[in-house]
């Protein structure tokens, strides 16, 4: 197996290949892959994935994964390196690298919505013209492309269905999801009874409406998706516990750290001082 490091920010990289140009690897950096032309399948992480043209397909740091190429293959390979990715700034998207680094691999192809499937390819032929052309301000021009794919990247992410949610789920529960998820951070929000207002359903009839379309309780829903937050700031930020005590309306940090401990069975400062080890084996 081989491990890949990136010293630049950002790369975009052209390939055409017949077979896996690198073959069992594990990179150091966040890469989105869209392929051009071609078929195959994404051996990651144990798991197989078909691949075709207009996939856009993400791999994150640490991932073990190989190509299996069927057909010629062509590639547009963007590495975007963990600080990068840190340090992005956006004006609608809350901690980008949490957003990519939980993507499911499952899904294969990231581009859920379907009006997006274009505007990647658009995006793409743009870069690939830009890589090509070696014109004054091109690097400039290619950080806006890639930016502008780091977008779509998140806003389809942000759409993925919870694992348990039925396919023939209704907008309602969708959109239940979603004001969950917009108001992660406010406590008073989440309650049960402004949840069941806001969607003019009754308290009573919201737990079992939610779980029988999710396949789990609203309340496991919230603490699920709060505890993947918690996660990243411990693992991706500097902040302090009182920060992230503050910022998600615990009473305080004891609080805090018994929440954390009933889903993780492990510290608030444990955890972070296991990803630090974690990351300095690595």
């Amino acid at each position: 197996m081989r491990k890949e490091n990136m010293h630049q920010s950002v790369e975009v990289i052209y390939k055409k290949v017949n077979e896996c140009p690198i073959g069992n690897s594990q990179f150091s950096f966040f890469q989105m892959v869209y392929v051009i032309s071609g078929n195959g399948f994404l051996h990651i992480n144990g798991n197989c994935i078909s691949y075709q043209a207009g996939n856009l397909m993400l791999l994150t740091p640490n991932d073990y994964h190989t190509f299996e190429i069927v057909t010629t293959t062509e590639f547009l390979l963007v590495k975007l390196n963990s600080e990068y990715v840190r340090d992005y700034k956006s004006k609608s998207i809350d901690h980008i690298e949490c957003i990519l680094h939980y993507a499911t691999h499952l899904s294969g192809c990231i581009l859920n919505r379907k009006e997006d499937e274009f505007l990647v390819k658009s995006i793409v032929e743009s870069l690939m013209q830009t890589i090509e052309s070696k014109d004054v301000y091109d690097e400039d021009l290619i950080i806006h492309y890639v930016n502008a794919l780091i977008v779509i990247a998140a806003r389809n992410i942000d759409k993925i269905k919870p694992v348990g949610i039925k396919d023939n789920a209704d907008k309602k529960i969708l959109d239940i999801i979603n004001y969950i998820q917009s108001n992660i951070l406010c406590p008073q929000k989440l309650k049960a009874s402004a949840i069941a207002e806001k969607f003019d359903i009754s308290d009573t009839y919201l737990g079992s409406y939610f779980k029988n379309h999710c396949g789990e309780t609203i309340q496991s829903f919230i603490s699920n998706y709060k505890i993947r937050l918690i996660e990243h700031r411990l693992s991706f930020s500097d902040m302090r516990i009182n920060e992230i005590v503050d910022e998600f309306g615990f009473s305080d940090e004891s609080h805090l750290n018994k929440f954390f401990k009933k889903h993780r069975n492990i510290s608030l400062t444990g955890y972070r001082k296991a990803k630090v080890l974690l990351s300095h084996d690595s």
